[in-house]
């Protein structure tokens, strides 16, 4: 009695039959969280379900994903894993990242820009802060604070 109350042309637009999820994407792929009754270590469960949790823990997910096919592939004869990255990513926590793939030989090769370079020196001498996105280049500037994304960096720094 309530559905004959809803207009043909709301149900329509609102209440489609569903398809198949695989006619928009190639596979078919359920969200799901880390399952932490399993036992183990909680981070090996976070890890482990990047790949199901969905926004961006799938991306990360994937790079685990990759990372694990570049090892098996590395024990091979002839091949070299070069490692690239621009300076932002220096500024932020992946600087302690590359360090550690650096130190452990786990990359053959390091390419980087001059702003690469020189942001590793700044975050030597000094640190970065998290600020926000939102935050206003314009009110920042008077305060002598500079902002990358939603890192802070004062001038001090530089």
């Amino acid at each position: 009695e309530e559905a004959e109350k809803v207009p043909a042309a709301a149900t329509a637009a609102v209440l489609a039959a569903s398809s198949d999820v695989t006619t928009v994407v190639s596979e078919k792929v359920e969200i799901r969280g880390p399952d932490f009754s399993a036992g183990g270590h909680p981070l090996e469960a976070v890890v482990a379900s990047a790949l199901t949790t969905g926004f961006q823990a799938t991306n990360f997910g994937r790079a685990v994903a990759e990372i694990n096919r570049i090892r098996e592939a590395r024990r091979g004869a002839g091949c070299y894993v070069f490692l690239s990255y621009t300076s932002n990513m220096v500024s932020s926590g992946v600087r302690e990242v590359i360090r550690y793939l650096v130190q452990t030989k786990q990359v053959d090769c390091v390419v980087s820009s001059a702003g690469g370079i020189e942001e590793d020196f700044i975050k030597c001498l000094k640190p970065t802060y998290l600020g926000a996105f939102e935050l206003r280049g314009e009110d920042l500037r008077k305060k002598g604070v500079n902002r990358i994304g939603n890192l802070l960096v004062p001038n001090e720094n530089y």
